[in-house]
């Protein structure tokens, strides 16, 4: 209180001497227009003082004395503000409006005073190449919303605002994609960031079209509003921008004035029960304008609502009506009308103006959906529990032996079925007026007009449930059911059809989607748990803001439509059937009801029986009863114990030749990772692309996004709820990096499902439609072929109609650890070359074969002390891992070496005496025939003459028996030839001896 007085003393004290030099400079008196009042700073003890401030400092003289104030808390209520004069309370003129204690911003033609719009660089590429910065990026006004970017820079936008008590301030805003970070936070005047908890920092995002409210508590003092936006990666679509209008701020002091209506709209007083009274503004209805002159606008100018001018009204032209079919009327008739799109802007009976078309015929109405009769109404009726129809038969009960087949099926489009809802949202307002987002059309149901081009048209369906078969409901399934949905899209400009889910009414989430012309066409989604989901279906023509200017070109894509040919849903639990299925029966032959199969068993449909798979086989969910139902695992793969999968069990056999390789991958780990990149997006952001494969032994691998995560509790966080997690054999999320962009954790994002289906394990190339491509990684020459891992995906998106699929190829290189090394194409840094088929290579010295004995061979040592060392070595290079063992050391004497010498000596020695004894043998004899001869040649001699020759064969009365020698014939040899010489004998021919007669020649 001492300091407030001494400050009034010297203020007066200060004033007295002005106004002495004013009367002695002969100034004038200040008016009340020369001056306005201000209140002080409050003090310690919450007082204040008001004081005068000149307009022009010096141009007039006696302002008024400073008096005692009103509490630092004090503030009007709402539609009156502090007239500072009079220090109290008065309510705001017509045409003006006033919140008391608070501010609200909602009119965006221009960024206000005191907001600004900050973007953050994002780090630099490596390669330090010149990449566009962020200095375009920022937040836009759209006349009644403010646009966040489009791109992946950080912009935030800041608003300062000094509270004498404690407040809040609320704003709506639209928030429809998660690849877009929108966090809302606080400071302090020090930058030091208030305490909040997730759920009022990370924004919840909202479905399309739809605007959310958010509010927060503030702290008497300073405080500085952010609202940050960051992308986390530029899809292919791009991104959808955050919209933000009707900021509004309570806490403020006082306000000292009122606050203009804007163009188009008037204030009025709301008296509400319980409460004060508030000032409201309203939105001036079509072609009237309000303004502070109180003008209007003539018939033949329009104005739309919330406009600030009156516009000349164009000519009526085929933009500007649509047409719908009418309801089934009692004769069961229907037509196509048409009506005007509202509001309606144009002019009829003009020159160049189209009139309404008259009515069409009045046509007989299409069947009823299955499920569904007609009981001699004009509208379709559900079938009673446990009955069917296919639409144009009465309701049937089901047989014996089968039960109602539930769900929903939609193909005829008379009248919107009971649990369908349509609605259009404009992106500036809320919902449209007077607008339904879908019309139907008989045989198909389509877009609607809306009231701009930029609307979103919305279709929703509720599934309060699923309920799986009688015969199925002890499965562990993996499928609880699907929707199933033709559609096709035609459109000249960048139109935008969304197929989105809500499960347990937590979050929408974007399915897929579709952009732009596309043919008519099949998608199926797959339910993978039993909750209650809302299917919704929303088509916006362009996501460009509407030209608020020109009124006529407002719709210029109003032709621009999506058109829906049939919705099936299977086993909704609150579905009508429109037929009946088979189902397994109770073994007691009193007994017809419906009981369920155990894991892994089909029903026989000749015994009405449940008998199970056969081994190594799999079963097909909601297929047609029978053996058929139980399909093959692929080559090397084998199904669980449930027969619900195929999974590879880590082993693998291959035989070429005469030579099988064993591999056992369950050295590598069941699942493995593989983070590649890093990759930059054209404003420099990093991102890598991370998998996550599941290989052998049944468990799955898992992505999981944390963007989403943001917002969630910890018990929400527990329960599984919030978080986008994808379990399956192969997964891909994108991972930022924290460096750089601000994070406090890497963001793991667009968590998708590249394979849930092992097709099987082979060395061929190519199997069941998947092909391996070799070609793209390097060359190997090692003996040891790869193995192929071969998965698949069914689930079809907007790019793979097939769905997607993959090859996991492991390569033997000893070089590796046995946990390896993943890698991709360097052809394909994403992992695929065409956005279906991905390849990865596996290189590990586990994934190299067993050892076997083919695998090492023997060494021996020389003989050193009678001992000798026999040691075994592998084969290099060493190509298998594990198996049999190397052979330990063995020593041996050197005694069996010696044995094999002396035998060889001992054979040596044995050959030489038998030589030596055969040459005797001969020798003697040799000498034997030389007495013969020689004896022989002295006969000869003595009778001077030889005898004739008788005859050279056997005389008659000879016997063989009497003759001292058979017949010899001999040529000379080398050792007779020596002889010969030795007793100078030239023998010149071949001898011939007989024992009685010899003749020689």
């Amino acid at each position: 209180m001492r300091s407030s007085a001494w400050y009034v003393a010297n203020c007066a004290l200060i004033l007295c001497t002005l106004r002495l030099i004013d009367w002695a400079n002969g100034l004038r008196l200040c008016s009340e227009t020369d001056y306005y009042y201000e209140y002080t700073e409050c003090d310690s003890t919450g007082s204040r003082w008001r004081v005068a401030i000149p307009q022009s400092p010096g141009a007039c003289t006696g302002l008024p004395e400073p008096v005692h104030g009103t509490e630092c808390t004090f503030s009007c209520k709402a539609g009156e503000f502090l007239e500072m004069s009079a220090q109290e309370c008065t309510q705001c003129a017509a045409g003006s409006y006033s919140l008391g204690s608070g501010i609200r911003f909602d009119q965006w033609d221009s960024m206000p005073v005191g907001f600004s719009s900050l973007a953050t660089s994002l780090e630099n590429s490596p390669n330090g190449d010149d990449r566009p910065t962020c200095n375009s990026s920022s937040w836009l006004p759209q006349g009644n919303y403010l646009e966040s970017n489009r791109d992946e820079c950080t912009v935030s936008l800041i608003y300062a605002v000094h509270l004498k008590k404690k407040g809040s301030v609320s704003f709506e805003y639209q928030y429809p994609d998660n690849n877009l970070l929108f966090e809302f936070f606080i400071q302090n005047d020090q930058c030091q960031e208030m305490d909040q908890s997730a759920d009022t920092k990370w924004l919840k995002l909202t479905n399309n079209g739809e605007w959310a409210t958010h509010t927060v508590n503030l702290k008497s003092g300073t405080n500085i509003l952010y609202w940050r936006t960051r992308g986390v990666l530029m899809g292919s679509k791009g991104l959808k921008p955050v919209l933000l209008k009707n900021v509004q701020i309570e806490g403020v002091a006082y306000t000292s004035e009122c606050f203009p209506c804007k163009p188009g709209t008037f204030s009025r007083f709301k008296q509400v029960v319980g409460s004060d009274n508030n000032m409201l503004f309203i939105i001036v209805s079509l072609f009237f304008y309000v303004s502070s002159l109180g003008s209007t606008c003539d018939p033949f100018h329009s104005k739309q609502t919330g406009s600030a001018m009156c516009k000349d009204r164009p000519p009526c032209s085929r933009k500007d009506y649509f047409q719908i079919h009418t309801k089934c009327d009692h004769e069961g008739k229907t037509q196509v009308i048409y009506k005007w799109i509202e509001p309606k802007i144009c002019l009829e009976g003009v020159t160049g103006a189209e009139s309404l078309p008259p009515s069409g015929e009045r046509e007989p109405c299409p069947p009823c959906n299955p499920g569904f009769y007609n009981n001699d109404t004009a509208t379709c009726s559900p079938c009673p529990p446990g009955t069917y129809s296919d639409g144009m038969k009465p309701c049937t009960w089901c047989p014996a032996g089968t039960e109602p087949s539930l769900g929903y099926e939609f193909k005829w489009w008379n009248i919107l079925p009971p649990n369908m809802k349509t609605s259009c949202f404009n992106v500036g307002n809320n919902k449209c007026d007077n607008m339904n987002g879908w019309e139907v059309a008989g045989d198909h149901i389509q877009s609607g007009a809306g009231s701009s081009d930029n609307d979103y048209l919305i279709l929703n369906i509720h599934i309060p449930g699923f309920k799986l078969p009688t015969s199925m409901s002890s499965h562990s399934a993996t499928e609880f059911g699907r929707i199933t949905f033709e559609f096709e899209t035609v459109c000249v400009a960048d139109c935008e059809l969304y197929f989105m889910m809500d499960v347990n009414r937590k979050s929408t989430t974007v399915v897929e989607s579709w952009e732009k012309t596309k043919t008519r066409q099949t998608y199926t989604h797959v339910m993978t748990k039993n909750a209650s989901v809302s299917y919704t279906w929303a088509f916006q023509r362009t996501n460009q803001p509407s030209d608020r200017e020109i009124g006529h070109t407002v719709r210029r894509y109003v032709n621009d439509v999506v058109r829906i040919y049939s919705i099936s849903v299977s086993n909704a639990v609150d579905g009508v059937s429109s037929g009946c299925r088979a189902c397994a029966l109770s073994t007691q032959p009193s007994s017809s009801a419906c009981v369920p199969c155990p894991p892994g068993h089909y029903i026989d449909t000749r015994t009405s029986q449940c008998t199970e798979c056969p081994p190594n086989t799999y079963l097909i969910p909601h297929t047609t009863p029978g053996p058929d139902a139980c399909k093959p695992c692929g080559p090397a793969s084998k199904c669980d114990k449930d027969h619900s999968f195929c999974y590879s069990d880590c082993h693998f056999t291959y035989a070429e030749g005469n030579a099988t390789l064993t591999y056992d991958f369950s050295l590598l780990g069941s699942v493995g990772s593989l983070m590649n990149g890093p990759s930059f997006t054209s404003k420099g952001t990093k991102y890598f692309h991370h998998f996550n494969i599941s290989l052998c032994g049944g468990k799955l691998a898992e992505c999981t996004d944390n963007v989403t995560d943001l917002s969630i509790t910890d018990s929400q966080r527990e329960n599984g709820e919030g978080a986008n997690a994808v379990k399956t054999f192969i997964c891909q999320s994108t991972i930022i990096p924290a460096t750089g962009r601000g994070f406090h954790t890497a963001l793991a994002s667009q968590s998708i499902n590249l394979a849930d289906t092992l097709l099987g394990v082979t060395v061929e190339s190519t199997l069941d439609g998947v092909r391996a491509r070799p070609e793209l990684y390097p060359q190997t020459s090692k003996k040891v072929p790869d193995v192929n891992f071969y998965y698949r995906s069914l689930e079809a998106t907007s790019s793979c109609e097939s769905g997607r699929s993959a090859v996991v190829t492991l390569r033997c290189n000893p070089e590796k650890n046995t946990k390896g090394e993943l890698s991709v194409p360097s052809q394909c840094p994403a992992g695929t070359c065409d956005g279906c088929t991905f390849h990865f290579l596996w290189e590990s010295s586990g994934a190299c074969p067993t050892c076997t004995e083919r695998d090492y061979h023997q060494i021996e040592g020389a003989c050193k002390g009678d001992q000798q060392d026999l040691l075994y070595v592998w084969t290099e290079p060493k190509l298998c891992i594990g198996g049999v063992n190397l052979p330990e050391k063995e020593t041996l004497p050197c005694e069996g070496m010696e044995f094999w010498v002396r035998l060889g000596a001992g054979l040596g020695t044995f050959t030489a005496v038998l030589l030596v004894i055969l040459i005797c043998y001969f020798w003697k004899k040799s000498k034997r025939l030389e007495y013969k001869y020689s004896r022989l040649v002295m006969s000869a001699n003595k009778e001077c003459e030889m005898p004739g020759a008788d005859s050279c064969a056997v005389m008659e009365g000879e016997n063989e028996g009497d003759m001292e020698d058979e017949i010899v014939y001999t040529k000379p040899s080398l050792l007779g030839k020596l002889k010969a010489i030795a007793s100078k004998v030239r023998v010149t021919a071949p001898l011939y001896f007989y024992s009685k007669k010899v003749s020689l020649w």
